[in-house]
């Protein structure tokens, strides 16, 4: 591997024992046996390092749960909804440090440009790769405003979940309380009493 890499695997591993707030560019350059000057050159600063490892794994977390989603072909798009959601709660018990990181650097994103378009960025990947998910679930073409607009849904309850389960994970909802939820809102009695 090479530095960019070697300072990414660090910083991935860094985010779950230290947690972002109180990882330094020595630590960083410590885990990675690399030197000061690669956070700079590959990356611009300790945060752009930091905000890239999140991003990175918050892309293959993303296409864990579309794996999931997909698995079963005959399935409706409220059912691959709820296998993704069922998944992603199961999976935060072992990504609690990350989890708590990613919400760490989200807070300083807002008073820092460069790192809230970086942010940004990865949302909008993320939105993209979801869309494409849920235009293939409901049949109609990549690029379908139905399809962004359930994509933009399924993320912001993905989030919503993550806050919930961090300061409350006993509290939180599970799979089941939110396809209870979702039929209880948009549910098949709900549009026929209409």
């Amino acid at each position: 591997m090479g530095h960019r890499e070697d300072l990414l695997a660090a910083a991935r591993h860094l985010l779950r024992t230290k947690g972002y707030a109180h990882i330094t560019a020595r630590d960083l350059v410590a885990e990675s046996g690399t030197n000061l000057a690669s956070i700079g050159y590959h990356f611009g600063s300790k945060a752009g390092l930091l905000n890239e490892a999140i991003g990175e794994a918050v892309d293959e977390w993303t296409e864990q749960l579309v794996r999931v989603a997909m698995a079963d072909p005959a399935a409706s798009p409220a059912e691959r909804g709820h296998s993704a959601w069922s998944a992603m709660l199961d999976g935060l018990a072992g990504e609690h440090e990350f989890v708590v990181s990613y919400l760490e650097a989200l807070a300083q994103a807002e008073r820092t440009p460069a790192l809230r378009e970086q942010f940004a960025a990865q949302y909008r990947r993320c939105r993209e790769r979801v869309s494409e998910l849920v235009a293939r679930s409901l049949g109609t073409e990549p690029g379908d405003p139905e399809a962004r607009a359930v994509a933009s849904f399924v993320i912001a309850v993905c989030d919503g979940l993550a806050v919930q389960w961090v300061l409350d994970p006993e509290g939180a909802p599970t799979g089941d309380d939110l396809r209870a939820g979702v039929t209880a809102v948009w549910g098949p009695s709900h549009h026929s009493e209409r």
